[in-house]
């Protein structure tokens, strides 16, 4: 039997509540899923969370990816109360992931959230250029590498010491391949302005004004102008890793937004 360990699967951050509505986090490029962890407070009042988390040496296509999270999901929505609601949470590599999930199985998702999604990474010249470099890197200096990026992916000064930690330790458990084949899958990304206006789930877009990472205000705006049912909140001040940092609330941006369905909404498709 293949050790669990080397299985996309899901971490359960809290204990399950099978009548709340579920909120189904997935990762960015780090692929660990622990990195919600400032948000798990908050949102454990309310959903029931669980977190994707992908194997370190994981090489699986989009499709393989897809279909995966699907199983995972369908699994998840078998064990609860029937017809609860589905949160879907995409920040970074994981808007991408979140996206075709929902174009590929829209009746698994009662509401959309995209946190600074890699779609925009097409639109970025000089960080696809850097994403090729990253193959060629020495194996000695491409730890180094990930620490120089870090002022990059994340505004330091805005998260905690225990969560720059989490962050650099979950970045650095990634090996040198498997950061060349999710920047691969990243640049490879392709779903154009027809499919995402067939999303017809309620998406809350959310954009970094200061994510020195990727052009993510530019891709909010194109994504709320394309997607029906879409609203973008700008985090002015905010980095690429936003949900670390202190100040930012997810549960309260969702809430203020009206974004929280009644137990019992599902989505007709």
């Amino acid at each position: 039997m293949p050790n669990a360990s080397n299985k996309v699967r899901f971490l359960t951050p809290k204990p399950p509540k099978a009548d709340r509505p579920l909120f189904i986090f997935l990762p960015g490029m780090d692929g660990s899923g622990l990195l919600l962890r400032p948000q798990i407070s908050k949102l454990g009042n309310y959903f029931d969370i669980r977190c994707l988390t992908l194997p370190a040496d994981d090489l699986a296509s989009w499709e393989v990816l897809v279909s995966e999270t699907i199983a995972l999901i369908e699994a998840e929505k078998q064990t609860g109360k029937q017809q609860r609601p589905v949160y879907l949470c995409g920040e970074s590599f994981g808007g991408c992931l979140a996206m075709k999930i929902v174009l590929e199985a829209p009746q698994l998702c009662d509401r959309l959230i995209l946190v600074n999604p890699a779609s925009s990474f097409r639109q970025q010249p000089w960080v696809q250029w850097g994403s090729h470099l990253t193959q060629w890197l020495p194996a000695n200096l491409y730890p180094l590498s990930v620490i120089g990026l870090l002022p990059m992916l994340a505004s330091l000064g805005k998260i905690g010491r225990d969560d720059r930690r989490a962050l650099l330790e979950a970045m650095q458990a990634v090996p040198q391949h498997t950061s060349v084949w999710r920047l691969a899958l990243v640049r490879s990304f392709d779903v154009d302005e027809n499919q995402l206006r067939g999303i017809k789930q309620q998406t809350l877009v959310i954009a970094s004004g200061a994510d020195r990472l990727l052009p993510s205000i530019a891709e909010g705006k194109l994504l709320v102008k394309v997607i029906p049912h879409a609203e973008m909140v700008m985090l002015a001040n905010s980095g690429h890793a936003c949900l670390l940092e202190t100040d930012v609330d997810l549960f309260g941006i969702m809430q203020a937004r009206n974004f929280l369905t009644g137990k019992s909404l599902v989505i007709s498709h």
